[in-house]
């Protein structure tokens, strides 16, 4: 073979092969640089913990939703992830802005952000494959762009801040579920929205729209999704251009509909009800008469039957009947939520000019209808999962002022307040009530009393509950495999850790102070009466931005008899031993068998075998670490004594704690128990 021949062979078997493929360079790899992308996206995010990411695989699902995680993520670095189809942030403390380069992650499918703390302008670009967009509850104060989500199918920016309707919104011609609840939001119905018939699920209550609202309207999506949706020039009209209703309209009743018909009478059925008006006269007449009479006999009956249930109410028997008739105000059935929504529209519009009172901000003027703008109607989206630990139902909401705060509904008696006492009786037990504030207790913010409904405000807590950081979250040291660099930050997520030993026992004895300042009274009061919380958990304790304690759901009245936690202040020790042990052990779920399991291993001097071992792994098994473990589980078994006498009052226990481990003073010690 001629030597030219050989080399065109070489040459064109070497062009043939196939290029190295990006597995063989590890700096090429696309599940590489995508996880470097999403730590430089979460550097400035506490609480966060970088996902694993598989080598060469693109990242298609970023859901860390309910993470606790609080800071600013920087957006645009979520926009390299090229194969990024859905994104989960909600139920977080995210703040700042949505910048427009995040949407040119080329991808991208599904956004949830809601029930974080982001605000400003949402700013969208071009992002034609978004089908699902939800920034609900955040503080959004206007949405720029939204013309080009084109493709988009479902889109929530309920309970934000957004005075105007979005321009372009009209041009979605997509869209099958739609909520602008909640907004204070300016505009024409149905003019400046995606056309009606294509729409499955709408929702613009509370809002302040005009135009028409069409009684076939109010049919196909429920009279919920209009509940204070316009202002004084909405109208609601019986005439209506679709489909038949199914049931009749719920909305307000006109005059004329007996005589207007449903707008398909002819000429001639007019004239011939004129030429009869005059022939009926009479007979209306006969039939007013005997209305009259018949509605006369009727007020006298139930007259009757009124003053038959209050005697029965008087004699001990309206307790479970009243709470099967009070109007509820969380959702309590998936079937129903519809007609709930509609009898908490009803029970709000008979009180909706209810004051709402704050203490600390007494110029601000707000009413039962603003607090249900706030919660979505007191919906199950603002209402708080339920936990062990609460009373009765609560919800979040957003004030105005960027005031967050817990609404909770009372439920039987607090503050030595019964359940049917007047308003003024209430108002002053809840004024008392709010005069309880020290640092590790969580103060009473304001009440709104609308009839028999009473509500109390108390301040958001992002952290959560102890419960919550102990047994839900993941504790100890962030994984830092898959990123370098993160020492600064490791140090301080340490610091921040509930397997922090000293962490714990600053939560332990930031409890016992808040239950020995409950135990002594309240200045001013004129009298020395305890006040006593009756089921201390810690998922009735919440932490703040710094991990200390604040002592939630408290205002029992004080009770007489013995028992273990019974409602006196020796049941209050005796349930604070118990969340000392849980506390010190990580164990959760206490009973009686687990309580003598524990108090016959301290007893036995082997308390060090029940300590987290968590905890002891972050102390580094130092004998002095140690040793104030011991005594703080010994604190737990003196608390838990059988025996109610002989407990420590919550003062002494103060006292022991911080003679077991020297810890800097809290903000307002000089108002702490010693």
């Amino acid at each position: 073979m001629p030597p030219h021949t050989l080399l065109l062979l070489v040459v064109l078997l070497a062009t043939s092969l196939p290029a190295p493929t990006s597995s063989s360079d590890p700096s090429s790899c696309a599940g590489r640089d995508d996880a470097a992308a999403i730590a430089a996206a979460f550097r400035h995010v506490r609480n966060f913990r970088p996902p694993r990411v598989r080598a060469c695989q693109p990242v298609q699902e970023l859901r860390l939703p309910s993470r606790n995680l609080t800071g600013a993520v920087s957006w645009a670095a979520l926009a390299n992830l090229s194969a990024l189809a859905a994104v989960d942030l909600s139920g977080n403390a995210l703040q700042g802005a949505i910048p427009g380069g995040f949407w040119r992650a080329p991808s991208l499918r599904a956004v949830d952000v809601s029930r974080n703390q982001l605000g400003g302008a949402l700013r969208v670009e071009r992002a034609p494959r978004l089908l699902s967009l939800n920034v609900s509850r955040n503080r959004f104060t206007g949405v720029e762009g939204v013309q080009a989500l084109s493709g988009l199918v479902a889109l929530d920016v309920s309970a934000n801040r957004i005075r105007a309707v979005p321009r372009g919104l009209r041009r979605l011609a997509r869209v099958e579920q739609l909520d602008l609840s909640g907004n204070a939001m300016q505009g024409r119905f149905p003019g400046d929205l995606p056309p009606l018939g294509g729409i499955r699920s709408l929702n613009i209550s509370y809002n302040k729209f005009s135009g028409v609202v069409d009684s076939g309207t109010v049919n196909k999506f429920g009279h919920s999704a209009f509940v204070h949706a316009g202002n004084a020039s909405m109208v609601f009209s019986e005439n209506s251009t679709a489909t038949p209703p199914r049931r009749p309209s719920p909305s307000p009743p006109h005059r004329k509909s007996k005589q207007g018909g449903s707008g398909g009478t002819t000429t001639g059925r007019k004239a011939t009800g004129r030429s009869r008006r005059g022939r009926h006269l009479s007979v209306v007449a006969v039939a007013v008469m005997c209305g009259v009479a018949s509605l006369a006999m009727l007020l006298c009956l139930v007259g009757c039957v009124a003053c038959g249930v209050l005697r029965s109410r008087k004699k001990g028997g309206e307790g479970d009947e009243e709470r099967k008739k009070k109007p509820q105000w969380g959702d309590k059935g998936g079937d129903e939520d519809e007609e709930e929504d509609v009898v908490m529209a009803a029970a709000a519009k008979g009180a909706a000019a209810a004051p709402v009172v704050l203490f600390e901000r007494p110029l601000m003027q707000l009413t039962l209808a603003d607090l249900a703008a706030a919660t979505s109607g007191f919906g199950r989206e603002s209402q708080l999962a339920e936990r062990g630990g609460r009373s009765s139902a609560a919800y979040r909401a957003v004030l105005p002022g960027d005031l967050h705060v817990v609404v909770r509904v009372v439920e039987g008696a607090v503050a030595g307040l019964g359940e049917d006492d007047n308003p003024a009786a209430a108002a002053t037990a809840f004024r008392e009530l709010a005069r309880l504030r020290h640092p590790n207790i969580l103060p009473l913010l304001g009440y709104c009393i609308a009839g028999k409904e009473k509500l109390l405000l108390y301040e958001y807590m992002e952290k959560g509950d102890l419960h919550r950081w102990l047994h839900e979250l993941p504790a100890g040291r962030p994984d830092m495999d898959d990123t370098g660099g993160g020492d600064a930050w490791e140090a301080a997520e340490d610091r921040r850790s509930v397997s922090d030993w000293p962490t714990r026992h600053r939560i332990a004895l930031g409890v016992a102070r808040g239950l020995a300042f409950l135990h002594q009274g309240w200045a001013g009061s004129g009298r020395a009466t305890p006040v006593v919380h009756g089921h201390l958990v810690p998922t009735n304790v919440l932490l703040g931005e710094d991990l200390e304690p604040r002592i939630s759901d408290f205002g029992h009245p004080s009770a007489g008899g013995g028992g273990e936690q019974s409602l006196t202040p020796e049941g209050d020790v005796y349930a604070f031993g118990a969340l000392v042990l849980e506390l010190v052990t990580g164990q959760a779920g206490w009973d009686e068998a687990s309580m003598s399991w524990a108090r016959g291993i301290i007893r036995d001097g082997k308390a060090l075998d029940i300590v987290d071992p968590r905890v002891r792994d972050e102390a580094a098994a130092g004998a002095e670490a140690e040793r104030e473990m011991v005594e703080c589980l010994r604190v737990g078994y003196l608390c838990t004594a059988h025996s109610p006498d002989k407990r420590p009052t919550m003062q002494q226990v103060v006292g022991v704690l911080k003679d077991i481990r020297a810890a800097p003073a809290t903000p307002g010690a000089q108002t702490q128990p010693a």
